[in-house]
């Protein structure tokens, strides 16, 4: 169950803020958010090697995708295409309701059941959920802090949105010159079972990595990553192509 957090203010410099937890089988290999896909320039994103897709990525015009699995949906299933294309695809168009548009139009039973968060540097964010049939729903996301798990967002029936969602509306909102308090947070091991926010390992599964984005019409991306649990661990993507 990953988790996004998104915070979404119009007319701001920065109207896009994103935390994100990438939730996984500790065995299943991965790369750190690059440019990874020759035949796709301008897209940076982390690259699942098992499935060949990604959980997030950014593209050149300011357009960020992210992926979540839906309850009861983990991992591949016979017949069912790599949710790990679905950033990927929204990755291919200049805006968030371009992207958001576009996932809207596939058929959900190629896949298992998914959500998908869309957002740009514009301001503009959208969350699209695939139940295993007919077409994916799209609804566009209000100002304020918003968290997708498993589920709708902000779904107060989720123990780890009860527990969290108030936590980082309560926080100083993230600047792009350390994300300070939402570095904790996204990072926060407390809690037991379904309220953690950062899994502990346990089974073989838990958080493998955490990622803080901002996006801004007047200014380039900042994307701050880490695969550890130390808030103090966060590295800056490189974002521009080698």
């Amino acid at each position: 169950m990953c988790t996004v957090v998104l915070l979404k203010r119009s007319n701001h410099p920065w109207p896009v803020m994103l935390a994100a937890n990438r939730d996984e089988r500790l065995d299943r290999p991965w790369d750190p958010p690059a440019h990874w896909w020759l035949d796709r320039p301008g897209v940076v994103a982390g690259r699942d090697r098992l499935g060949g897709g990604t959980w997030m990525g950014l593209n050149r015009h300011g357009v960020a995708a992210v992926v979540l699995n839906r309850r009861g949906s983990l991992g591949p299933a016979p017949g069912k295409r790599s949710r790990g294309e679905l950033p990927l695809m929204a990755l291919e168009h200049r805006s968030a309701e371009a992207a958001a548009s576009a996932i809207a139009a596939l058929e959900a039973g190629a896949w298992r059941s998914f959500n998908v968060v869309v957002a740009d540097a514009s301001g503009a964010a959208f969350f699209v959920r695939g139940l295993g049939e007919g077409h994916p729903e799209q609804m566009p996301l209000a100002d304020g802090v918003h968290m997708i798990t498993s589920s709708d967002p902000d779904d107060m029936t989720r123990e780890r949105v009860v527990r969290h969602l108030p936590r980082f509306r309560a926080a100083p909102p993230p600047d792009t010159d350390g994300y300070a308090a939402w570095r904790t947070l996204i990072t926060d091991r407390s809690g037991v079972a379904d309220e953690q926010l950062h899994i502990v390992p346990r089974n073989g599964y838990g958080t493998v990595c955490s990622s803080l984005l901002g996006l801004a019409p007047q200014a380039a991306p900042v994307w701050l990553f880490t695969a550890s649990a130390d808030a103090a661990r966060f590295e800056r993507v490189e974002l521009s192509a080698s």
